[in-house]
């Protein structure tokens, strides 16, 4: 199973963007679904994380922001990202988390927020 994760670029701060992270094929058991962002020089952080019962948690940075969300059909996993900042700049990556804690990473997708 691959992740394929889309929806980066370049956006005006206070711009908007959604991120999609698509799987290949369905997965089974899943435990989270996550989305964090590694900026130059600094350690990748969990951004959002929705778990198979639908709760959420947040970096405090993004809370009231940002929204995790799924589709379960389409087997992907979004990112809303609103009133973006010039520190939210950074590549995104999506990770799936399965029960049996086998984990899948998507490929990363850069936003950057600039004026």
């Amino acid at each position: 199973v691959q992740l394929q994760a889309s929806g980066g670029g370049l956006v005006q701060p206070g711009g908007s963007l959604r991120l999609s992270c698509a799987a290949s094929a369905k997965i089974f058991g899943i435990n989270t679904m996550g989305w964090y962002r590694q900026a130059p020089g600094k350690q990748r952080e969990l951004v959002a994380a929705l778990t198979s019962g639908g709760s959420t948690n947040y970096a405090d940075s993004v809370k009231g922001r940002f929204t995790i969300s799924r589709d379960n059909a389409k087997n992907t996993v979004y990112l809303q990202m609103n009133s973006l900042k010039p520190e939210d700049t950074a590549v995104y990556y999506c990770k799936i988390t399965r029960i049996n804690s086998i984990v899948y990473w998507g490929q990363g997708t850069q936003v950057t927020v600039s004026s």
